[in-house]
């Protein structure tokens, strides 16, 4: 399969496209493979009238006016006979089509005619030149060129070119092109885009290890990336052919040079000091001559820097194995430190050997130490291989080790090969169980198929308890996880009676979050409590880490937010250094979730960026994440983006079996939903919030997170019309309210049942009930929350026509939504004013709003629609027609469908609004008084017509 030509460059050829518009020339310049002639085609393309094009090659250089004799062969016959003799003439031989003019004036004849000739063209249309590889034009060619560019402004005649330049150099004939030629180098792909090239051209995903090879060595060059790709699906190997290229002008140096240019290579930090360490003679000199040919560099400073990645890697690999190991032996002897050493001893002695196998495991401690756990497993891996036939213990031992530092790195694959290998082949019960709690910790949020692991690992455990208590441990998680609370709450206590002292801390940090779930707050602080007691108040392991956001996200759900703020916040400042993919993946996610509930909106996605970019670097893609990235586009991005993010974690959390962020994820959905208003999304809403509804009802959960969301039910439910049923959802939640349940939960459920009141046409009770989750709210640090419910209550009050007391809380919601960076809010704050102005506008003809339900309803009836086919369309019950026409009757004045349709077709001629409420599924929520679009009210106008 071939890779899109232009992925990574639709930004770059929109740029070219708007800004060479009133510009006579592009030029665009950059490395080898990087793009420059995919661009120039794809530019080509888009041009209309005659295209002149040439492409030279290196050896055309040589060859005089080939460059011209291409461009020219486009040209019709009736442009060069238009010429005046001695133009023509020189022409003619420069295009091999007759003999050169004797007198000597050749060269200003042949650029004459080259001129003359281009405006002759340019009289019959727009003439586009191209030219490609503008490095290999042949000099003659260039000279003509340059003489004619700089005559051809207002004729017509525009320039696409492109120019190979090495990495960070400047073009060097932009004499060639027309003065205030556009100058652009083309840059190289990010790692993301280089990941979908390598996708697309081999159909399938590498390996993330292989994935992540292939950014680095490539620099986001696209060739290089596709070059990189194929090689690794088919033998890891650098391609020869590739080597060849970048290596051509480096095998023209003299030995001492090219061994000096493999020491570089091979050497973790390559300067002039290690160099001259590792005893060669002259690196200065030797770089020096490198850096002539454009290879490599000593800078200022002394550090040696390869021309490319690829370069050096093409070094390293096209040296013989002899070569390569004495290189390495030469640097471990100049090596400084622990990890240096032994990684260089490793790759110098490339056999089994106890004595450097020893010295690789003593180096991988240090370097996890020093929060390094990518140098870890591979030193680790590296021990394993050096590790003696006759020691399979320590083998299996060192194997373990590996697996436990790539889990650190978020290297998934490694870590399960290396577990998966000591699992299959180890006769230790005792190594078997620690293979098995690496691969669960491998899982992820993937334990649901977990459970044969766990059992096995239990029976293997026999007769050790703390063996035992961990898997335990991971039987309470995967419960958890998995919605069984029971499960999950009796695996807690087993493991925290027997565990080691980290195991028992971990395991009541569970607990106290299943207890949590089932809405028991003092059982769940009562298990935090024990474990802090065990921790010392350190937070110096994982297990504490887990009990600190443990604390810090119960704080969050009983409205505690500075509180959860600054636990999060030391956490991760705290971690930063030293702690695996997992533990900062779960800190940035309880943070983005106090960010969003603190109304720092901005900052939740800086966050959910970073947590992303944190999965992206490990090659690996998570549920939580992408549950922390829609939460953050609720609160500060778009309603489009939200919905997309939850709908990817929806799909994340199904396929781990992850029960506990379905539930999360299904939430930002519904919430992603509900932010237009409109009866549509309040539909896609209610259908995600049922299913957390299911969900929670079947996991027995009640905690404050889940009641709500039965309120964003309950409120979805209200925009459609279905008023009975909100007051279901309602009243099952008050019944599990209890002393214990936060303010913003009572504040919540206030809010739908005050929208439900103005639902079934109780304004006055409706607004009341939402004044009292306000003023709950402004006791409370929830500015998000404030914001909903002051905009349910400012459009309450404007369909009640208190459009002063609408004006001011809606400036109010806006204001504050504005400052905390809540973007959708504030649109949906500013869509209520526009109503409020629309209405002050249309003076009494306003007065009889409807809400988006009954708007649709009103305007598929006032056209023919049988209530049967309103409900339909709409996803609605038969029922909730009725009970809206009611409404609908009530407010127009009116006893019938056709007095309806009559009031809507008055109401619209009146007032010539145009808020689709037909064909069109963008309808506000609530809309300005009887607002119609063209089409339905067109329908409607037919059916009084056919009614007379």
């Amino acid at each position: 399969m071939g890779a899109h030509p232009l992925t990574g460059r639709r930004e770059l050829l929109d740029l070219v496209r708007t800004e060479s518009a009133a510009r006579p020339g592009v030029l665009l310049h950059g490395p080898a493979g990087i793009g420059r002639s995919t661009l120039l085609t794809a530019l080509t393309a888009l041009s209309s009238g005659t295209v002149l094009r040439c492409s030279p090659a290196e050896e055309d250089a040589r060859l005089p006016f080939a460059g011209l004799v291409d461009l020219f062969t486009r040209v019709p016959e009736h442009c060069l006979e238009s010429l005046a003799p001695e133009p023509r003439a020189a022409l003619g031989a420069a295009l091999l089509r007759g003999r050169e003019p004797a007198d000597g004036r050749n060269r200003l004849a042949l650029r004459v005619a080259v001129l003359d000739a281009l405006r002759a063209l340019a009289s019959t249309g727009p003439v586009l030149m191209v030219v490609d590889d503008l490095q290999w034009l042949d000099e003659p060619t260039a000279e003509v060129l340059s003489f004619a560019v700089r005559r051809l402004e207002g004729i017509g005649v525009r320039m696409l070119a492109a120019e190979r330049v090495p990495d960070g150099a400047q073009p060097e004939r932009l004499h060639c092109c027309p003065p205030d030629t556009l100058e652009l180098p083309v840059p190289p792909l990010t790692d993301e885009e280089v990941a979908h090239l390598v996708r697309t051209d081999l159909g399938t995903d590498l390996p993330p290890a292989a994935l992540r090879t292939v950014q680095e060595l490539s620099a986001g060059n696209p060739l290089y990336a596709r070059e990189l790709g194929r090689a690794a699906l088919r033998d890891g190997e650098l391609p020869s052919r590739l080597r060849d290229q970048l290596l051509c002008q480096t095998r023209t140096l003299p030995e001492p040079a090219r061994l000096t240019l493999l020491v570089a290579s091979a050497a973790d930090r390559p300067g002039l000091t290690v160099l001259r360490a590792a005893g060669l003679p002259d690196p200065a000199a030797d770089l020096a001559a490198a850096e002539r040919l454009g290879v490599a560099t000593a800078d200022a400073e002394g550090a040696v820097r390869f021309r490319h990645p690829l370069i050096r890697a093409a070094v390293y690999a096209d040296a013989p194995d002899s070569a390569r190991r004495e290189a390495h032996a030469l640097l471990a002897r100049a090596a400084t430190g622990p990890v240096e050493r032994a990684r260089h001893l490793a790759h110098a002695h490339p056999y089994e050997d106890e004595g450097t196998a020893r010295t690789l495991m003593s180096a991988a401690e240090v370097a996890r130490r020093d929060g390094a756990p990518d140098t870890a497993f591979e030193l680790a891996a590296l021990a394993a291989r050096r590790t003696p036939a006759d020691r399979p213990a320590d083998r299996d031992d060192r194997l373990l080790a590996a697996a436990e530092y790539s889990c650190d790195a978020g290297r998934l694959e490694e870590a399960g090969e290396a577990a998966g290998a000591v699992l299959a082949e180890s006769d230790s019960a005792h190594r078997r169980v620690r293979a098995r709690l690496i691969l669960l910790r491998n899982a992820g949020q993937a334990l649901e198929g977990a459970g044969d692991l766990i059992a096995e690992g239990l029976e293997d455990a026999a007769g050790e308890p703390e063996s035992e208590a961990r898997l335990h441990h991971w039987a309470a998680v995967r419960g958890l996880l998995c919605g069984d609370l029971e499960a999950a709450d009796r695996h807690a206590r087993q493991a925290a009676r027997a565990g080691d002292t980290d195991t028992r801390i971990g395991a009541l940090a569970t607990l106290a979050r299943v207890r949590s779930l089932a809405g028991e707050p003092v059982a769940a602080d009562t298990a935090l409590e024990t474990a802090l007691a065990l921790s010392g108040g350190t937070g110096g392991g994982p297990e504490s880490w887990r009990l600190i956001r443990m604390r810090a996200i119960l704080a969050l759900d009983s409205d505690r937010v500075p509180e959860a703020h600054e636990r999060v916040s030391r956490l991760l400042a705290a971690i930063g250094e030293f702690a695996g993919v997992e533990d900062v993946l779960a800190t940035l996610v309880a943070l983005t979730r106090v960010q969003v509930r603190a109304g720092l909106c901005r900052e939740a996605l800086h966050t959910a960026d970073r947590c992303s970019r944190a999965l992206a670097e490990a090659g690996v893609q998570a549920a939580p994440a992408l549950y922390a990235a829609a939460l953050a586009a609720t609160a500060g991005g778009t309603s489009e983006e939200a919905r997309h993010l939850a709908e990817q974690a929806v799909r994340a959390s199904e396929a781990d079996g992850d029960r506990l962020f379905l539930l999360r994820a299904l939430a930002v959905l519904g919430q992603a939903e509900l932010l237009g208003g409109d009866p549509r999304g309040a539909a896609a809403a209610v259908e995600a919030l049922q299913r957390v509804r299911q969900l929670g009802t079947a996991m027995c959960a009640a905690d404050p997170p889940l009641l709500h969301w039965y309120a964003d039910l309950a409120e979805a439910l209200v925009v459609l019309g279905e008023t009975d049923e909100a007051q279901v959802v309602v009243r099952e939640a008050y019944a599990r309210v209890s002393a214990a349940t936060p303010g913003s939960v009572r504040a919540a459920l206030e809010r739908a049942e005050g929208l439900r009141e103005a639902g079934i046409g109780r304004a006055k009770d409706g607004a009341a009930r939402l004044r009292t989750a306000v003023d709950r709210l402004r006791q409370l640090p929830l500015p998000v929350e404030l914001v909903r419910t002051l905009i349910a209550l400012g459009a309450v009050e404007r369909r009640s026509r208190r459009r002063s007391t609408a004006r001011r809380i809606l400036g109010e919601a806006l204001e504050i939504a504005t400052r905390i960076g809540a973007a959708p809010l504030a649109s949906r704050a500013r869509d209520e004013l526009t109503r409020l102005d629309a209405a002050d506008r249309g003076g009494e003809a306003g007065g009889r709003e409807l809400t988006p339900t009954e708007a649709r309803i009103a305007a598929l009836v006032g056209g023919g629609a049988t209530n049967r086919e309103v409900a339909a369309e709409l996803f609605i019950s038969v029922k909730t027609v009725e009970g809206a026409l009611s409404r609908v009757y009530r407010k127009f004045g009116v006893r019938s469908r056709t007095a309806l349709a009559h009031a809507m077709a008055v109401a619209v001629l009146a007032t010539g609004a145009a808020v689709d409420l037909g064909d069109d599924d963008q309808v506000p929520s609530p809309v300005p008084a009887v607002t119609v679009s063209q089409p339905a009210r067109a329908r409607i106008t037919r059916t009084l017509d056919t009614r007379r």
